[in-house]
C-alpha cells in the first residue's frame, strides 16, 4: 500500500463521518456494505496514489471496431481508446460478408499498441461484438469462408419456410427469440438449402466473438449471451437446443460447450503473446454480446420493487427489461418479444428496434448526392423542421436494407397515407419521432408483460449523445430519461474482467462504480399533449399498415 498505514473511511451521504481503519485490512478495490442508507464506502490514502488496473476490452461493432484500455482505481474507471478501425460488410461473390481476416489483424495491432503501454500492467483481454452471425471452422480448423453478414438477402422467405416445418409458437417455447429473419437459425437452415456441402464439411460453430476468443486462447466454446441471439438455444436449460436443430436437419456436432460471462479461458498463444508482446496474458469472456455488456454498465440506482428499463441505443435500438427468468408466454410470442441472456443468470427481455440505422442510411445516402452532413448538421436539420409532419414503422422490413433509405422512407409513407418528407430534414425528423414512438409503443408491451411500471428509462451507447432524441423519447413515453454512459459497452466489457480478477464485486457495485464515473443528464417529459396526440396517430398508423 506504498507504506501508508491507514486510509479515512466515509460515507457519501454523510461526509462528516469518518474513521480510521489500517488499509492493509481494506483492499483499496473493495467495496464496504450499505448502511442506513450511507451509501457505498469510499477509501482515502493521503499521499498516495492507487494504482490502477489494466483490463483490455476489444469492442467490435456493425461500424467499426476498437481497442481499449480500462483502468481502473478501485473506485472510477477511465477508458482509453488505443486503437480504432473501420468494419461494415464487405461484397463477395453476390452477397454480404464481414472480413474477418482483417478484423483480426486489427485486434492485434491494437493489442500491439497496448503493449507498448501498458504490458505488465493489463490484467486480462476479452472481445464482444454484435449478435447472431457466426463462422465455421472445417478440417484443420480452416475457416469455411468468409462469415456472412445478417444484412445478407439469403434468408429472404427462410423465416415463413421455417414455420411450416416447426410451428412458430413451438419454436418460441423453446428459444424465447424474437422472430427475425437475421436470427442465426434462418441463416443455418438457409446454408443447409442453398450450399448443404460446405455445411458437411463444418466440424465446430463459433459465433463472431468466439472466433476471436480462439484466435486468442485457443479456446473453442461459446459465451452464454451471444448463444442467447442465435434463436438455437433452449432458454430453459441454458443449452442448446438440439431437438429443435435436428428438426431443421442442421448438424448438432459442430456446437461447442456454452460458458458464462467471466470465464477463463486460458492465456494467448504463444504466438500472438510474442507477436503482440503482451506475454501470456489472460483471456477472459465479458457479456461477449454487445447489449449485454451495455446492460451490466447501466447506472441504475433503482433496486427492489423500482423497475427500470433501458435502451441500447445504435444502430440498433434494444429496449428492454433486466428480470431473473426468461418470459415464456403466449403473450410475449404475440408480442414478437425476445429473452437474451445477461450477466449472473439474468434474462433481458427486450424488443430489437431498427434504431439509428435509419438516420445512418439517410445520412450515406444525402452524402451520395453531393449533401453531406455531421451528426451535429443532422439533428440541427431535425429540430428545425415540422413537427409530426410524417410517421412510419421504423421496423417495417423494408428498412432492413434498401438500397436507398430516403427513398424507402418516402415510398412508405406514400403507400401509408403519410404526407412525403420533402427536405432532407423533414426526413431526418421523421425518423427521430418514429423511434421515440415506437419506444413508447415497445415501453407499454414490457410493463404488460412484466406486471410493473416502469419509473426510468436509462438510454445508453452512442445514441445517448444524440439530445434531441433523448428528449423526444421522454416525452413520447412520459418518463424521465437519463442518457449515459456513451461508452456503456466497453465499460461493461472492462468490469467483467476485472469482476473476475477479484477487484469488484456484485454486479449492483459495477454499476456504482459506472455511475461514479461517468457524466449521466437527465431528461423530463415535456410537450405531452402533443406527444399524445401522435402516439394515437402513430399506433392507427402501424396497426393499418400490418393489415
Amino acid at each position: 500500500m506504498g507504506g501508508c498505514p491507514s486510509g479515512r473511511l466515509q460515507f457519501e451521504r454523510f461526509p462528516s463521518i469518518t474513521a480510521e481503519v489500517p488499509l492493509r485490512e481494506f483492499l483499496p478495490w473493495r467495496w464496504g456494505s450499505r448502511a442506513e442508507g450511507a451509501g457505498s464506502w469510499l477509501v482515502e490514502c493521503e499521499g498516495v496514489q492507487m494504482a490502477e488496473r489494466c483490463y483490455l476490452a476489444v469492442d467490435l461493432g456493425a461500424e467499426s471496431g476498437r481497442v481499449i484500455a480500462g483502468l481502473f482505481d478501485g473506485g472510477r474507471i477511465r477508458l482509453e481508446e488505443i486503437h480504432r478501425f473501420r468494419n461494415g460488410a464487405v461484397s463477395w461473390n453476390d452477397s454480404l460478408r464481414w472480413d474477418s481476416v482483417a478484423l483480426w489483424r486489427n485486434i492485434q495491432e491494437g493489442l500491439t499498441k497496448g503493449a507498448t503501454q501498458w504490458r505488465g500492467q493489463a490484467e486480462s483481454v476479452g472481445v464482444d461484438t454484435w449478435g447472431v452471425d457466426y463462422v465455421l471452422l472445417g478440417p484443420g480448423d480452416e475457416l469455411l469462408g468468409l462469415p456472412y453478414n445478417y444484412r445478407d438477402r439469403r434468408t429472404a422467405g427462410v423465416m415463413d419456410q421455417a414455420w411450416l416445418r416447426v410451428p412458430r409458437a413451438e419454436i418460441f417455447a423453446s428459444t424465447g427469440l424474437q422472430f427475425m429473419s437475421i436470427n442465426t437459425l434462418y441463416q443455418l437452415i438457409a446454408m443447409r438449402q442453398q450450399n448443404p456441402g460446405l455445411l458437411a464439411q463444418a466440424q465446430r460453430f463459433l459465433m463472431m466473438p468466439d472466433l476471436f476468443h480462439w484466435l486468442l486462447s485457443g479456446s473453442q466454446v461459446c459465451e452464454f449471451t451471444n448463444a442467447t441471439t442465435s434463436q438455437c438455444l433452449d432458454a430453459g436449460s441454458r443449452q442448446w437446443a438440439l431437438p429443435l436443430l435436428r428438426q431443421f436437419e442442421i448438424p448438432t456436432d459442430i456446437f461447442p460447450q456454452i460458458v458464462d460471462p467471466g470465464t477463463r479461458l486460458g492465456s494467448l498463444r504463444p504466438d500472438v503473446a510474442q507477436a503482440t508482446g503482451l506475454g501470456r496474458l489472460p483471456v477472459v469472456t465479458p457479456a461477449t454480446h454487445d447489449t449485454g455488456s451495455a446492460v451490466a454498465a447501466v447506472p441504475t440506482r433503482l433496486t427492489g420493487t423500482g423497475r427500470w428499463a433501458y435502451i441500447s441505443s445504435g444502430t440498433w435500438s434494444l429496449m428492454g427489461l433486466e428480470l431473473s427468468r426468461a418470459t415464456l408466454s403466449p403473450q410475449a410470442l404475440a408480442r414478437n418479444v425476445t429473452n437474451e441472456g445477461g450477466l449472473d443468470g439474468t434474462w433481458r427481455l427486450l424488443k430489437n428496434i431498427m434504431g439509428l440505422w435509419l438516420v445512418q442510411e439517410c445520412r450515406r445516402a444525402f452524402e451520395k448526392q453531393g449533401r453531406a452532413y455531421d451528426y451535429a448538421q443532422v439533428v440541427k436539420l431535425a429540430a428545425e423542421a415540422p413537427a409530426f409532419g410524417s410517421l412510419v414503422d421504423p421496423d417495417f422490413p423494408g428498412f432492413l436494407s434498401p438500397e436507398d433509405m430516403p427513398t424507402a422512407i418516402r415510398s412508405w409513407c406514400a403507400t401509408q397515407g403519410e404526407p412525403v418528407p420533402s427536405t432532407d430534414g423533414a426526413v431526418f425528423r421523421c425518423a427521430f419521432e418514429s423511434l421515440a414512438l415506437k419506444y413508447r409503443q415497445v415501453l407499454g408491451w414490457l410493463e404488460e408483460l412484466s406486471g410493473e411500471r416502469v419509473e426510468v428509462l436509462h438510454v445508453v451507447g452512442g445514441g445517448s449523445q444524440n439530445e434531441l432524441l433523448n428528449q423526444f423519447t421522454a416525452n413520447a413515453t412520459g418518463r424521465p430519461v437519463i442518457a449515459g454512459p456513451v461508452e456503456a459497452t466497453a465499460l461493461g466489457n472492462v468490469l467483467v474482467q476485472a469482476r473476475t480478477a477479484g477487484a469488484v464485486g456484485s454486479l449492483a457495485q459495477m454499476r456504482e462504480v459506472v455511475r461514479a464515473s461517468c457524466e449521466l443528464k437527465t431528461f423530463e417529459p415535456q410537450a405531452q399533449s402533443e406527444w399524445r396526440h401522435a402516439a394515437a396517430r402513430f399506433d392507427a398508423l402501424l396497426a393499418k399498415s400490418a393489415r
